[in-house]
């Protein structure tokens, strides 16, 4: 028995924030149904590229955040096809859509109508901005990003500030969504009564930007601005280039730090240095002592350096990317990648798997994203009791597909 058995969800979201809080319920046994309008789907079946370059040869984009999930295919325009929502809501435990609040609202779709028809229903939505304040305009992962303060702490000063991109914005507030429709199903089981949950791109991001936000708040003016790893705070808190490539070395600038990055530097070591004898001393003169560290680093690889630095007892990583990371053992053993078949393609292909784990009702990549519309009628008929004659009716006015 799967995690979320027995809960099914009407998903009503396009692109990525809404889909991808839908798919981390689906990775895990709900039912997600998957609410498309007839001409062209979710706009994320067009995506073939990014930034004008093709990606691969199967939809990626739209098939990995709407895995496991049915597809039906309803002009909600259309006062039958809003019917058609309202027996789903009536059925289902979660309504989760992306949508502007005032477009649901204008469909009748929005949450006083849904709750009046079933009042334990858990209506969720992905705002831009959240539900209060200026909340119509217009939301994408990169503006929402600007706005939070995030890119601006990313970089080299008097360079641009830096994209944290990847979507990462709409990724973390879909898994935000998810988890707030749990806590909402959570308190359902003690109430029998739901709720409306909204989770945004600006409070993911926000909260995307964490401990340095925090400490702002607190009143670490200095964390509001781009600081280059030249002039680090902590010169054994920071980022260096091996021979080969990038690695990140995180010790505290303590005596006891010290002893062991000089440990691990051996003949290189610049122990010897009065610049860095003491703790302040290694703080004023930060920038000769990252300079040094430079000139040592550079010698050697930055797996070399690693391996040296964690035997020494200190934390430190390389800086990989992408193509490392799919290489990474590591990744697959846990399942953060998994292979699945694509029908697109006819062939497995490599894709994100699931980011937590549950030993006893574990989640699973079953299928990848559905053809457009294909469980319509049978959705209609087997869940919501249309009959063929009245299915048939939906065809011809143009309802259904």
């Amino acid at each position: 028995m799967s995690a979320l058995e027995g809960i099914r969800v009407v998903d009503l979201t396009v692109w990525f924030q809404g889909p991808v809080a839908a798919q981390h319920l689906a990775d895990f046994g709900a039912e997600v149904i998957k609410v498309e309008r007839p001409n062209g789907g979710d706009q994320g079946r067009g995506v073939r590229s990014i930034k004008a370059l093709p990606v691969a040869d199967w939809n990626q984009y739209f098939l990995v955040i709407n895995r496991n999930k049915k597809s039906i295919a309803v002009d909600l325009k259309k006062d039958e096809g809003r019917e058609i929502v309202y027996r789903l809501a009536e059925k289902a435990d979660v309504f989760l859509s992306n949508m502007g609040i005032e477009l649901l609202e204008s469909w009748n779709l929005g949450y006083d109508k849904l709750s009046e028809i079933n009042p334990k229903l858990v209506y969720a939505t992905n705002t831009g901005y959240g539900r209060f304040g200026a909340v119509n305009k217009p939301s994408f992962d990169m503006t929402v990003q600007a706005l939070t303060g995030l890119m601006a702490r990313l970089g080299e000063p008097g360079q641009p500030p830096i994209y944290l991109g990847m979507g990462s914005g709409d990724a973390y507030g879909g898994l935000m969504s998810a988890l707030a429709i749990m806590m909402a199903l959570h308190r359902r089981r003690r109430t029998g009564h739901g709720q409306w949950v909204d989770a945004s791109l600006y409070g993911a991001q926000l909260y995307l930007t964490g401990q340095s936000l925090q400490a702002y708040l607190a009143g670490d003016t200095a964390r509001a601005a781009q600081r280059s790893r030249t002039d680090a705070v902590n010169p054994l808190w920071n980022v260096y280039q091996g021979s080969d490539k990038w690695f990140f070395l995180c010790a505290h600038n303590n005596d006891a730090g010290w002893r062991k990055l000089c440990d691990a530097l051996a003949a290189d070591s610049p122990g010897g240095d009065d610049r860095f004898a003491s703790v302040e001393a290694r703080r004023v003169n930060r920038r000769d002592l990252v300079q040094a560290l430079d000139a040592v680093f550079a010698k050697q690889s930055a797996a070399d350096w690693v391996a040296k630095l964690q035997s020494a007892g200190l934390p430190a990583g390389t800086v990989n990317n992408l193509a490392d990371l799919a290489a990474d053992p590591q990744a697959w053993e846990n399942d953060y990648f998994v292979k699945a078949h694509c029908e697109e393609v006819q062939r497995e292909v490599d894709v994100r798997g699931l980011p937590i784990g549950l030993r006893k009702t574990p989640g699973s990549v079953r299928t990848l994203g559905p053809e457009l519309g294909q469980d319509t009628e049978l959705t209609l008929n087997m869940l919501l009791d249309y009959s063929w004659e009245e299915i048939a009716e939906l065809k011809t006015a143009g309802v259904i597909p």
